[in-house]
């Protein structure tokens, strides 16, 4: 089942993923009266339906071959056959107390490492026993996201050099935990601007990522998101 967010000021955002996209813009374009017009550029691919609706695509994996402009009806072959190339891709699944990386081809999880580290929650006492607490839950916090950056410098930091893309997911905080460790600044540097929002990483949350990570999302706006 695909995922749908809502987006700001209206519209959906539903996850399609690569072997689907043609047939969801010919079902969208059928949907609302035709496809009136395809402007398609480097990073962006918007469909203008006959009724007013809207489809757009940010490009993942690089900027699309020319040509670019705008071109009447439905033209989206160019995207799909970007999106269908297979692309070996490094995942990097951070939350406060569990990681997940690994290094999928074509949406399949190929080397893998997941592991969990306790992170107290917050302390609802006072007084020194609330500040004790605290440097405790600090330390275990840093031994966690030091553990996640120590093991995408074992896994990805090898290969770097033959993966086509990185693909971040779970926390922001965790992630820019990440980002600041000078180690990654390079290979993070090179991640994709979408996000997964995934729970706990562990294994089968690393499958899904693998999944997803090849997958594009598609705005939906107008004509009531059919």
């Amino acid at each position: 089942m695909s995922r749908v967010r809502q987006l700001a000021g209206g519209g959906r955002a539903v996850e399609v993923a690569p072997e689907r996209v043609a047939g969801w813009f010919d079902r969208f374009a059928a949907s609302h009266g035709g496809a009136a017009r395809t402007a398609v550029q480097a990073r962006r691919v918007e469909v203008h339906a006959a009724d007013g609706a809207s489809a757009s695509v940010d490009v993942p994996f690089g900027p699309l071959p020319p040509p670019h402009g705008e071109q009447p009806g439905l033209a989206v072959r160019t995207l799909v056959e970007h999106l269908n190339r297979p692309r070996r891709i490094g995942l990097v699944l951070v939350r406060l107390g569990a990681h997940s990386v690994g290094i999928s081809y074509d949406g399949k999880v190929e080397q893998s490492a997941t592991d969990r580290h306790l992170v107290h929650g917050r302390n609802k006492a006072g007084g020194w026993s609330q500040q004790r607490f605290a440097r405790r839950r600090e330390g275990q916090s840093r031994r966690s996201l030091d553990a996640a950056a120590d093991a995408v410098v074992r896994l990805l930091l090898p290969l770097r050099d033959r993966l086509d893309a990185v693909v971040l997911g779970g926390d922001k905080h965790a992630l820019e935990s990440l980002r600041a460790d000078t180690r990654l600044a390079e290979l993070l540097a090179r991640a994709e601007d979408r996000v997964l929002d995934v729970p706990e990483p562990r294994r089968a949350v690393l499958d899904d990522a693998a999944r997803r990570a090849i997958a594009v999302e598609i705005e939906v706006r107008g004509a009531d998101q059919v």
